[in-house]
């Protein structure tokens, strides 16, 4: 009688056994899944943030190349209102003088005034010089229009 219950009792732990280990097998195979699926986001997040940085590096060398254009741009802006205001002073001068207007034909008095009334001007108002870039072109871009912010480049990374 003992003997068919360790019988009987040795088949169900078999069937135990059996039980345990198919477990054991579904287990091992999720961690493998989970294993492939850890390394394929290992990848894909190397090749995201190489990407990220390739893009702040083109971030920094385009903010590099902002700050120059703008800064030549107001040379040539300071340049521009400089020659101008010598320009005019020539000007004034030419039509103050009284040989000015004997040494000058009417052509060139009236094409001076043309110039004084149209661009000359322009040099002695300068709030309309930093409103546009381009008076005579009437330009859609000005320099005020562009933020320029670096609070972006504070970026915490965890």
């Amino acid at each position: 009688e003992q003997g068919l219950q360790l019988l009987e009792l040795g088949g169900s732990v078999e069937e135990d056994y059996i039980r345990i280990a198919r477990s054991f097998e579904a287990t091992r195979q999720r961690c493998c899944r989970l294993e492939q699926d850890g390394r394929r986001a290992r990848e894909q997040l190397a090749r995201v943030e190489a990407e990220r940085a390739a893009l702040e590096v083109k971030l920094k060398h385009a903010r590099n190349q902002v700050e120059v254009e703008m800064k030549k741009r107001h040379r040539a802006e300071a340049e521009l209102e400089k020659q101008e205001r010598k320009l005019q002073l020539v000007f004034e001068l030419l039509m103050r003088e009284p040989w000015g207007n004997e040494a000058l034909s009417r052509e060139q008095c009236s094409v001076l005034s043309a110039l004084a009334g149209r661009r000359l001007g322009a040099a002695l108002a300068p709030i309309r010089r930093s409103s546009a870039v381009d008076e005579s072109c009437q330009s859609l871009l000005s320099h005020s229009d562009i933020s320029y912010d670096r609070t972006e480049d504070d970026v915490v990374r965890t």
